[in-house]
């Protein structure tokens, strides 16, 4: 789904047959300024996706741009103006700040989380934990805020977790029916321990997911293997221990939080008086 369809039903959803609030005050021939307003530091992500909403209620409103995408703005910064009938602006208002209150919460957990990998060479990851019909907008504020996506779903690359490989009857079993049929997609096989990961590599799988793993095991996986096979660290991952994880050398570190355990960030828009 496109974003402007997104952006349709979202306004949908909120105004159903009318905002009786706005239309009940009769405003429609009064035009105001509104200003959106940081009210905390972070990472600016999804502006662009809120003038979307502004300009899909009433495209005769004037936005004037003073923050972009990816930048760190500061509590008290001037994001945009809005400028035209008031209605509009009301009638626009929570969508759009619904939008970029959640995708710049993304990018800014994503951002100090990166900055603990500052010097090491680990990547961080995104995962399919996004909300339904939004992944693509949560995925890129992910990489507004530093990061990196992984998959975008199921059809883009090929990882065995431990339902498929209990219903494949192992791993080595696994993998080898996917290569039948396999001739490009990378595979990714989910082991939870050093002896799980040994029959991955054994079996030409390309990435062992490292699901759970003490940092201790994770070591002795870089150590023995990482040559051999792309490490991905994944489980639990918090900003206090993502720098710890990291240097144990593995290649990447995978974090669902990232996109379903942020805090949005406050932002408010107030008309001028």
């Amino acid at each position: 789904m496109n974003i402007d369809e997104i952006i349709k039903l979202s306004l949908e959803e909120d105004l159903g047959h009318g905002d009786i609030t706005t239309d009940y005050l009769e405003v429609d021939d009064i035009d105001s300024v509104a200003f959106m307003i940081a009210k905390q530091d972070g990472v600016l992500a999804g502006i662009d996706v809120a003038i979307k909403v502004f300009h899909t209620i009433d495209s005769n409103l004037k936005i004037i741009i003073y923050k972009k995408d990816g930048d760190w703005i500061l509590k008290g910064d001037d994001l945009i103006k809005i400028e035209g009938k008031t209605s509009s602006i009301l009638k626009a208002e929570r969508v759009a700040l619904n939008f970029l209150q959640r995708l710049s919460g993304i990018a800014t957990q994503t951002r100090n989380c990166v900055n603990e990998l500052d010097g090491l060479e680990t990547k961080l990851l995104d995962t399919r934990k996004t909300t339904p019909l939004l992944r693509n907008l949560e995925k890129y504020a992910v990489k507004i805020g530093g990061g990196y996506n992984h998959r975008f779903g199921l059809y883009d690359m090929i990882m065995l977790k431990e339902n498929h490989i209990r219903a494949a009857n192992g791993i080595t079993a696994a993998v080898e029916k996917i290569k039948l049929r396999n001739t490009s997609y990378k595979i990714e096989v989910e082991v939870t321990n050093l002896e799980e990961l040994k029959e991955a590599v054994n079996s030409g799988a390309d990435r062992a997911l490292l699901d759970n793993m003490s940092v201790k095991d994770m070591k002795t996986a870089v150590q023995n293997y990482k040559n051999y096979i792309e490490l991905e660290a994944s489980g639990n991952i918090t900003i206090k221990n993502i720098k710890e994880i990291a240097e144990t050398g593995v290649h990447y570190i995978s974090s669902g939080s990232l996109t379903h355990s942020y805090k949005s960030m406050d932002i408010s828009l107030l008309f001028k008086e």
